[in-house]
C-alpha cells in the first residue's frame, strides 16, 4: 500500500549517461586578488601538487598544447594531449583532452573579482563526447554506466576541490 503522504508525489529518476556529457564543478572564494589567483590557475602543472591523479604537465607548444601525465589505481598510468580552447587573462582558462572538435573531456577554470579584493574561482569539467578511459568499463558493464559515471565524477570533484583547497592554502 502506498504511503499516504506520498500518494500525490511525483517520483522521478535522473539518469546520467556518457552521451549526455556529464559535468562537475567546484568553486570557492579566495582571499586574494584576481591576479594572484590567475597566476596559479593558469599554471598547467599546479594541479599536480594537489590532485591524486594528475602527476604532471608540460607545454608542448606554449599557450597552445600541453601533455598531462596521470595515474589512477584502477587504470594505471597514461598521458593525454590537451589543447587550449580559451585563454582570457585573469578571467578564463579552458582546454580539451584530445581532438578539440571531438574531445574526451573538457576542463575549465574561471576567476572573477568579488567584494573586498577577494576572488571567486571555479574549476569545472565535462566528460565526452569522445571515448575516454571510462569507455571500456561502460562497454564491459553497460548496466552499471550510471554508477561508473557517478564514481568518476566524484573522483574529479574531489581532485578539483583539492586544487581549490591547495590554492587557498598557498594564497591565504
Amino acid at each position: 500500500m502506498p504511503c499516504p503522504e506520498r500518494a500525490n508525489a511525483t517520483e522521478f529518476v535522473i539518469v546520467v549517461r556518457y552521451a549526455d556529457g556529464p559535468t562537475v564543478s567546484v568553486e570557492a572564494v579566495i582571499d586574494a586578488p584576481v591576479a594572484e589567483v590567475w597566476a596559479l590557475v593558469s599554471d598547467i602543472s599546479l594541479p599536480a601538487r594537489f590532485s591524486a591523479e594528475l602527476q604532471g604537465a608540460e607545454w608542448i607548444e606554449e599557450g597552445v598544447r600541453f601533455r598531462g601525465r596521470n595515474r589512477h589505481d584502477a587504470i594505471g598510468e597514461w598521458a593525454t594531449e590537451c589543447v587550449v580552447t580559451e585563454l582570457l587573462p585573469e578571467r578564463a582558462f579552458a582546454y580539451v583532452v584530445g581532438d578539440p572538435a571531438f574531445p574526451s573531456a573538457s576542463w575549465r577554470w574561471d576567476v572573477e573579482p568579488v567584494d573586498g579584493g577577494r576572488t571567486l574561482v571555479r574549476q569545472s569539467m565535462r566528460i565526452g563526447p569522445a571515448p575516454s578511459g571510462l569507455s571500456p568499463a561502460i562497454d564491459a558493464m553497460p548496466d552499471k554506466e550510471e554508477r561508473i559515471i557517478a564514481r568518476r565524477l566524484e573522483e574529479h570533484r574531489a581532485n578539483m576541490q583539492a586544487n581549490l583547497d591547495g590554492i587557498k592554502g598557498l594564497l591565504e
